[in-house]
């Protein structure tokens, strides 16, 4: 007769199981892989020398990577925030500021302007 050993928490294709079903610690996890991708290319990302579509491109892999296997997490609104708050950072990174052509003085984009700068809605919300 086989036995399974009890423990607190386990990785399974990418995501951490824990006795105590929750998704704060797993979204956290994924946030910091997300993060550390995100870090990795962050100097790229604001350059002109590079494609909107590669950019995109970028910001799909890095997002993709936070939300592998979302549809499956029963979130509250704070955990939903919270990945709202990082894909609109990688975005703004991406688009960079904009300057305001009354006083030319550097802005950062709001969340409708970067749904219509990027033609697609965002991932949640």
């Amino acid at each position: 007769m086989s036995y399974f050993e009890r423990v607190e928490q386990f990785k399974y294709m990418g995501t951490t199981l824990m006795i105590q079903n929750s998704i704060q610690e797993e979204i956290k996890n994924r946030l910091k892989s997300g993060n550390a991708s995100h870090h990795s290319v962050q100097n790229l990302l604001p350059s002109s020398l590079l494609s909107k579509n590669l950019k995109i491109m970028i910001y799909r892999t890095i997002i993709s990577l936070v939300l592998y296997g979302c549809e499956i997490w029963l979130l509250m609104l704070r955990e939903e925030r919270r990945l709202r708050v990082f894909e609109n950072g990688v975005l703004r990174r991406i688009s960079g500021p904009r300057r305001v052509k009354v006083t030319g003085a550097w802005r950062k984009l709001h969340h409708e302007e970067l749904n219509d700068l990027y033609s697609h809605p965002m991932l949640f919300g």
